[in-house]
């Protein structure tokens, strides 16, 4: 399938899962249905047309790109196997880990004080689960593309997300390059999904920016951490103000009865 049919395919699917009709995106451009049709039909889209269907679908050219190539439509993981195993041991995790940021093995063992015969042994463990190839002098080539995505349900997200996340949250945050916001609003079922589409761009887009910058030296690189959630959620000083009102309603509509009144809540 030629790049400009992958494209357009992309972009259907997207019209079809946001309930886009062509009359809609007909009427939206200012133009016929049979337009649109013809348009999304031939590939005869001018780029200034692209991008206002995908200002209306709130999406942008890089996502509709990934879209094209199906990198979010098939999420890559490893095997349960290896998960399990990177799971069990921390230090395998940490080498594995410093691999897919591009670190060199010669790197990895100045940098965090590995003897020599350990490291080997512990790329020796990655090779023969196929997350790396072992060359000769210690040098490696990752079996894995950099981009995966650990599993939801897997044993890596089981053994370190919930303390990794608790560390993540205990620095007081006033540090320049630190980002810390929370806001709690009501929001319909629309908003929540543009919200979540915005957040999953967001994780890809650091993901992007990492693989561009593995290139520079460890030595101009930082260690960065985003950590991205959202859920349905009530804060608890709310809901106890919730329960409270609600321990004291009946009381109040009892007074309301006998007064004749309609109780009020200040």
């Amino acid at each position: 399938m030629a790049e400009r049919e992958r494209v357009l395919a992309a972009l259907k699917a997207v019209l079809k899962q946001r309930g886009w009709r062509y009359a809609d995106l007909a009427r939206e451009l200012g133009v016929s249905e049979p337009t649109v049709k013809r348009l999304l039909s031939s590939g005869r889209i001018d780029l200034e047309r692209l991008e206002r269907i995908c200002a209306l679908l709130d999406l942008d050219f890089f996502e509709l790109a990934r879209l094209a190539r199906g990198a979010r439509d098939a999420p890559r993981h490893l095997s349960e196997r290896q998960e399990a195993e990177l799971a069990q041991s921390p230090r395998l995790m940490t080498v594995f880990h410093l691999l897919c940021q591009g670190w060199r093995a010669d790197a990895i063992r100045e940098g965090y004080a590995l003897g020599a015969p350990e490291l080997t042994r512990l790329l020796a463990r990655l090779d023969r689960l196929g997350l790396v190839e072992l060359l000769p002098g210690d040098r490696v080539r990752l079996r894995v593309p950099r981009d995966f995505s650990w599993r939801d349900d897997g044993p890596v997200r089981a053994r370190y997300l919930s303390a990794a996340s608790r560390e993540f949250l205990l620095d007081e945050f006033r540090a320049p390059d630190t980002l810390l916001a929370l806001e709690i609003r009501e929001l319909g079922a629309a908003s929540l999904a543009v919200l979540r589409r915005k957040l999953e761009r967001l994780q890809i887009e650091f993901k992007e920016a990492a693989e561009l910058d593995i290139s520079l030296p460890p030595s101009k690189r930082r260690s960065v951490g985003i950590l991205v959630a959202m859920r349905p959620w009530v804060y608890s000083l709310i809901d106890s103000l919730r329960s409270e009102y609600a321990g004291r309603e009946p009381a109040a509509a009892a007074r309301g009865r006998k007064s004749g009144r309609k109780p009020t809540v200040g």
